[in-house]
């Protein structure tokens, strides 16, 4: 077996896997979502998911592969993200990402307010359902 080689969290097949489809608000929870619609994100992208996590700070890397369910054989929908959750002694990279819903929760949250998100709506639906999440993320570096 390969057990001796995956106990190190630090290795990649450790990494959790982050699916597009699991924060999809056009999604059903039979189609794979598995966050709230309220919570979740329209269509969102893998670059877009890595590029929220890699500003994090935390570990990532994109795979070519697809969702089980995911009929949508558009590049668009391809990918999963892997990330890494703790260190090679078992402590959490960031206290924050404590699961792999920690990490769906707050790749939902940023993905509204990446530059290539406000930019195509005009920036005004971007500002209204914005709840109390939206302040402290004002400072975000450009």
């Amino acid at each position: 077996t390969m057990a001796h080689l995956t106990e190190n969290p630090a290795d990649k097949e450790r990494f959790i896997c982050v699916y597009p489809v699991y924060i999809n608000s056009k999604k059903t929870l039979a189609e794979g979502r598995r966050i709230p619609t309220e919570k979740a994100v329209e269509n969102p992208s893998c670059a877009e998911i890595r590029d929220v996590l890699t500003a994090a700070g935390m570990n990532v890397y994109v795979e070519n592969k697809m969702h089980p369910r995911e009929w949508n054989r558009d590049v668009q929908f391809r990918g999963r993200v892997r990330v890494q959750l703790k260190q090679t002694d078992g402590s959490l990279c960031q206290d924050k990402f404590r699961s792999r819903k920690d990490v769906m929760f707050y790749v939902a949250e940023m993905i509204p307010k990446l530059k290539t998100r406000t930019q195509k709506s005009g920036g005004s639906d971007s500002s209204a359902q914005q709840g109390d999440g939206g302040k402290k993320s004002k400072k975000k570096k450009k």
